[in-house]
């Protein structure tokens, strides 16, 4: 059974108490200090709870202490300096915490009795004592992932009986002591990602019982020392990215027992020996990366054991008295291999068949061979190798068809035959891949029709069959796949019009569609659901007609290239609404009128605008000016007017049939499932087009993915916001009944409140309380408003508890699934109250995930829920505590600060604790200068709890009522 709760301080009375264990459970908070009164505690196991703050001085006042386990924990702080006063510890096991602050230079001044100190996995800083050599029963030391910085200090080697010294992943430099030499029972030695320089001491060849010896990702340079290879008992041998050079001619027979050996990353030089053979026990050999050159031994099918062999990145080359590549060939015999890494090399041969044959069938799981000069043909056999998850043989010569057998690996994932000579068609057994991932085919010379039958792939979701000669339309099945979400099709020979199914790809994050021959209009429906899309590339076709105003629906876009077609028309001013906008071209096409000049348009330059002559605007684009131009007044009398007399003659027109249609329907009676109304019926269509005076652009509020958002005044006074569903849209229905179902039975001071909805033939509509101060989008990046840090605090509140609502307080579990500023609305006191419930989950009573296709926004979804869309209440809280960085440093998680690897949530646990200040936004710091110290207390145990909301793996994260005590817990704190 778990136990939980708080530690009592009642414990403290227990002085018989000689241990105690209560390792595994859910205490949470403090540690009391009454703990210090038993005074015959000889043990404290506490590891993994969830206790946080200090650890408590009292500890020190506990002399019969041996045994100190608090890992697993979330303490903050440092170490109190009196636990180093107790003489008889023999173990501190402080490890997996936040704990900060230095070790103390006399450490071990007190401690005659200690064997080990394992703190890794926190933020504790500073020198490594050197007094640490003064511990001379110490058996296990481990500083590993922390901040410590200077250099191993040379008194480490004072320790004769050290067994694992481990000091991985901290900011030391410096090089490594000579004195490690002495330590003659050490068994792992890791040093791995620091910033140590200068060559490995040959001196470490004297430690005979070394099992690990972990170097790499370190500036060391110089030789491998010949006496290293004579440590028999070495298992594993790590120097992967340092600067060491020489070559492995004088690796001996000593090595028997080594089972990892990675040298990748280096400048090694020369023959592959093939006494490394005799290494029997070798698991993995990764000598990647470096400058090996001739031929590689035809011996490694000796290594019985090996699991992953890596010899990419260097220059070897294939003995050319042999017609194919024969090292492949004694492989077959490695009957555990996995993994072949062996691309960009020199090999210049062809693929054997027989490789595909013997152990290596049923075993090989990943082939990576890219870049490595093979040619002639894709070998028919290589459907013999049944495990296949990747197949990588792209940039070589490989020519003729593409085997059909490739399509009986049925576990792959991950297929790239690009940058060859391929010709003929895609087969049709590539339909069977129900696993495939990624499949890309660029730059090869394919043809003839793109199968519809890959739309049936549901794990698909990287194409690229760029630059060939496919020809026909795309097959409307092509687009099956929902999920979908980088398709590259450029430089092809398609033809017709762009396909309206493109529109129901809504996880499609890049479309490259250019250098095709697509004629038509862009149509406008197509672009009203992909919010995730990023990049839209659909220059260099025959595109005409006019700019849809629907990309501005396309708010994650930061990339759009039209150039090179026959669009005609004005730019859309709507475009402007496109906040991410980075790349945008439209030059050489018919456009005129005036170029927008708010928004992103402010940052392009004239190079997105060329080649269309009649376009005016501001003198940055190098055009002409719009005002006094003649030929300005001409285009607007040709083109402008009768196209204004045109849409307003059709609109009254369409005008007079509503009405007529209005008068001869009957609104819908309401559903059982939807019982909110003001008094007994729904509001009227009619009462809804007068309120928000005809769906007028003044009372427009905001724009979403389903629909649009109105203020409406009633003729009683009331004054509400109307979001109006758009039926146009195939998920509007959906995500109306979705909202009046779950809104509809649930109620809290912090959730947006339904007052009446209304539905019938002519619209679906929900009328909301409306909420004058807006959202809080406008308030973190309007210029003109400003929240402090109180108030910040309060909304951030103010959201946790209608999550913990959501959560825990409704019979049925409830994930909104989009939480993000524009969702978070505020009252006319300021209250937030979070809304828009349109892809929400109810889940039955004892459901806790589930799967779904509808995501939310980039940037804000939990990891698990943006790559399988997995959901559960986990994945709110990790949107919660993007929000929460997001609000303290007014900086949006799709900023275009945020590329490559670095994310919102590296960007601030790279910054904690000790760089917080500097990227929290200034307006939560030029206020009331006095309480700058306890502001920073305050924004470091705000950023640590929104950290720990984003943790990769949903159950490692906190729930929403753990995150409700901490913020009350820490709102307290402050107002005090």
């Amino acid at each position: 059974m778990s136990l939980e709760g708080t530690i009592a301080k009642e414990i403290g009375k227990l002085t018989f108490l000689k241990s105690l264990d209560i390792s595994n459970n859910s205490f949470h908070d403090f540690i009391p200090d009454e703990i210090g009164n038993i005074s015959r505690l000889r043990e404290i196991k506490m590891q993994y709870n969830e206790l946080n703050g200090q650890i408590p001085s009292s500890f020190g006042f506990l002399k019969n202490l041996q045994k100190f386990y608090l890992f697993g924990n979330s303490f903050t702080g440092g170490i109190p300096n009196l636990v180093f006063n107790l003489s008889s510890l023999v173990e501190i096991q402080l490890g997996i915490n936040s704990l900060s602050g230095s070790l103390p230079m006399d450490i071990c001044s007190n401690l005659p009795k200690l064997e080990t100190l394992w703190i890794p996995l926190n933020q504790i800083g500073g020198i490594i004592p050197p007094n640490l050599g003064r511990c001379t029963k110490l058996k296990l030391l481990s500083l590993a992932k922390n901040n410590f910085s200077g250099s191993i200090p040379m008194e480490i080697g004072n320790l004769p009986q050290l067994q694992i010294l481990h000091l991985e992943k901290n900011n030391l430099t410096g090089t490594i002591p000579v004195s490690i030499g002495n330590l003659s029972n050490l068994e792992f030695f890791g040093v791995a990602s620091n910033n140590i320089q200068g060559h490995i001491p040959s001196e470490l060849g004297r430690l005979s019982n070394l099992i690990l010896l972990d170097f790499c990702y370190n500036n060391l340079e110089g030789e491998i020392p010949e006496s290293i290879f004579n440590l028999t008992k070495l298992q594993q041998f790590s120097l992967v990215y340092n600067y060491i050079s020489g070559n492995l001619q004088s690796i001996a027979d000593g090595l028997l027992n080594l089972k990892s050996f990675t040298l990748a990353g280096n400048q090694l030089s020369g023959e592959i020996p093939s006494s490394i053979s005799n290494i029997s026990n070798l698991i993995m050999l990764e000598l990647g990366n470096n400058s090996f050159s001739g031929h590689v031994p035809m011996n490694l099918g000796n290594l019985q054991n090996l699991q992953y062999l890596g010899l990419a990145g260097n220059q070897l080359t294939n003995d050319p008295s042999l017609s194919e590549l024969g090292f492949l060939t004694s492989l077959r015999s490695c009957r555990d291999l996995k993994s072949l890494v062996i691309g960009f090399n020199y090999f210049d041969t062809m693929l054997p068949k027989s490789f595909t044959l013997g152990n290596l069938s049923a075993s090989l799981e990943k082939f990576e061979a890219n870049s490595c000069g093979f040619k002639g043909m894709i070998p028919n056999e290589i459907g013999n190798l049944s495990n296949l998850i990747l197949l990588d043989m792209g940039s070589n010569n490989l020519r003729g068809r593409i085997p059909e057998t490739l399509g009986e690996l049925k576990k792959m994932q991950s297929l790239v035959i690009g940058y060859n000579k391929l010709e003929g068609t895609i087969p049709v057994s590539f339909c069977n891949f129900a696993d495939l991932y990624r499949l890309n085919l660029e730059e090869n010379e394919l043809s003839q029709e793109i199968p519809g039958c890959l739309g049936n792939l549901t794990f698909l979701r990287m194409v690229n069959l760029s630059f060939n000669g496919f020809t026909s339309t795309i097959p409307s099945a092509f687009w099956t796949n929902k999920d979908l979400a980088i398709v590259d099709l450029s430089y092809n020979l398609l033809v017709g019009t762009l396909p309206l199914e493109i529109g129901s790809v809504t996880g499609m994050r890049e479309l490259y569609l250019l250098g095709n021959q697509f004629s038509g209009n862009i149509p406008s429906t197509i672009w009203r659901r992909l919010q995730s899309l990023e990049f839209l590339n659909l220059a260099e076709n025959k595109l005409h007609g006019h700019i849809p105003e629907t990309f501005a629906n396309l708010t994650a876009l930061q990339y759009l290239d039209l150039s090179q077609n026959n669009l005609s028309g004005v730019i859309p001013k709507s475009l402007e609404l496109l906040q991410n906008l980075v790349y945008f071209n439209i030059s050489f096409n018919d456009l005129s009128g005036e170029i927008p000049n708010g928004g992103r348009f402010k940052n392009l330059t004239a190079d997105s605008f060329k080649g269309n002559r009649e376009l005016c605007g501001a003198s940055q684009f190098k055009v002409i000016p719009c005002k006094g131009n003649k030929s300005s007044w001409t285009r607007f009398l040709k083109y402008i007017v009768p196209t204004v007399a045109f849409v307003v003659g059709l609109a009254i027109i369409l005008l007079v049939c509503l009405v007529r249609l209005c008068k001869s329907s009957t609104p819908l009676p309401p559903q059982s499932s939807f019982p909110f109304t003001f008094g007994d019926e729904r509001i009227s269509y009619h009462e809804i087009v007068k309120a928000t005076n005809d769906f007028g652009e003044d009372n427009l509020i905001d724009r979403g993915s389903v629909g649009s958002v109105y203020k409406g005044i009633f003729s009683n006074g009331i004054v509400a916001a109307i979001k109006v569903f758009d039926l146009d849209i195939e998920d509007a229905n959906k995500s109306f009944d979705v909202e009046c179902h779950i809104m509809s039975n649930i109620r809290h001071r912090n959730l947006v409140k339904v007052i009446n909805s209304c539905c019938n033939l002519d619209i679906k509509a929900l009328v909301l309380e409306y909420m004058p101060n807006g959202n809080l989008n406008k308030w973190l990046y309007s210029c003109d408003s400003c929240l402090d840090i109180a108030q910040r605090l309060d909304i951030m509140m103010n959201v946790a508890c209608a999550l913990e609502y959501l959560h825990h307080g409704y019979p049925s579990p409830i994930v909104h699934c989009d939480l993000k500023p524009s969702n978070i609305l505020l009252d006319e006191n300021m209250v937030a109250r979070v809304g828009d419930f349109s892809i929400a989950k109810l889940f039955t009573k004892d459901q806790r995930i589930s799967q779904t296709k509808t995501l939310g926004t980039i940037g804000y979804m939990a990891p698990e829920y943006g790559s399988t869309g997995l959901i559960s209440t986990m994945a709110d809280v990790y949107s919660y505590g993007i929000l929460l960085m997001e609000v303290l440093t007014r900086k949006k998680p799709t900023d275009d600060i945020f590329v490559g690897e670095l994310t919102m949530r590296r960007w601030v646990f790279e910054s904690f604790p000790d760089a917080v200040m500097q990227i929290v936004d200034v307006d939560v710091l030029n206020r009331e200068e006095e309480n700058v110290n306890a502001r920073e207390s305050y924004l470091k145990l705000l950023m640590g709890l929104a950290l720990e909301c984003t943790i990769d793996l949903p159950e490692e994260r906190l729930n929403m009522e753990e995150v409700v005590v901490r913020l009350k817990k820490i709102k307290n704190e402050f107002l005090s």
